[in-house]
């Protein structure tokens, strides 16, 4: 028994001092400063052997890519000229791009058509007032015919010859019946005459109107007709515009 409980004693004594051992080197192994570790760095792909750069600068044709050789600044004074000269150019395609759509042959056709048409419905205008007018010269006529008969009719013996076929016993009553029956038709045929002759000035007018604007309407498409054969002749062309 009594070489157990030394047994015993050198057992836990070796237990202990290995505990000991062992916290003091996890105590240095705290305090002992750790190295700082560098992050690896990706390694760079190489560049596939058939690679190819295609340059897209054809798509965009109106934006320069400066050259590297080219100094960064330019001097106001070189810039100026030449963004004058841009808008020179640019002025000139305008003016060519104008000339050449005025001379455009259907163009030109289009407006002589427009124009030929417009002096067709002023001519259908002019002769529609003319024949109203007609018609209005022949119905002032017909009223002035009216007017003369029942001046004839209102003469004193016209009436009497009236009242003495009628065979009254009171032929005053009847001639004077007869003579209202006459004014009140004349004073109605000459407010109809009236009516006819303002009617007549009104249509006199318009028609003087649709004839000068017939008249301007014709010369001007002369004048357009003449051009365009003028145009189209290759005599009266340009050297230049004849090849």
């Amino acid at each position: 028994m009594e070489r157990r409980s030394k047994l015993l004693r050198c057992v836990t004594a070796a237990a202990g001092l290995a505990a000991i051992f062992s916290f003091g080197a996890l105590t240095a192994d705290a305090q002992r400063p750790q190295p700082t570790r560098t992050p690896a760095r990706p390694a760079a792909s190489p560049t596939p052997a058939g690679a190819e750069v295609i340059s897209r600068a054809d798509d965009l044709p109106w934006v320069r890519i400066p050259d590297s050789n080219e100094p960064a600044t330019r001097p106001a004074g070189e810039t100026e000229p030449r963004d004058q000269q841009t808008i020179e150019a640019l002025e000139a395609r305008i003016k060519l791009l104008e000339s050449s759509r005025s001379k455009d042959p259907d163009a030109v056709q289009r407006r002589l058509a427009l124009n030929l048409e417009i002096l067709t419905r002023a001519e259908q205008r002019s002769d529609t007032l003319r024949k109203q007018l007609f018609e209005m010269l022949e119905k002032e006529g017909t009223v002035l015919a009216k007017l003369d008969s029942i001046e004839m009719d209102m003469r004193p013996e016209m009436i009497d010859r009236g009242v003495a076929f009628a065979g009254t016993l009171r032929p005053e009553e009847l001639r004077d019946a007869r003579r209202r029956q006459l004014t009140a038709e004349k004073t109605n045929q000459e407010n109809l005459l009236n009516e006819i002759r303002r009617n007549r000035s009104n249509l006199e007018v318009n028609l003087q109107k649709a004839d000068d604007l017939v008249e301007r309407l014709r010369a001007r498409i002369e004048r357009e007709i003449d051009s365009a054969l003028d145009e189209t002749n290759p005599a009266n062309k340009p050297p230049d515009q004849n090849l």
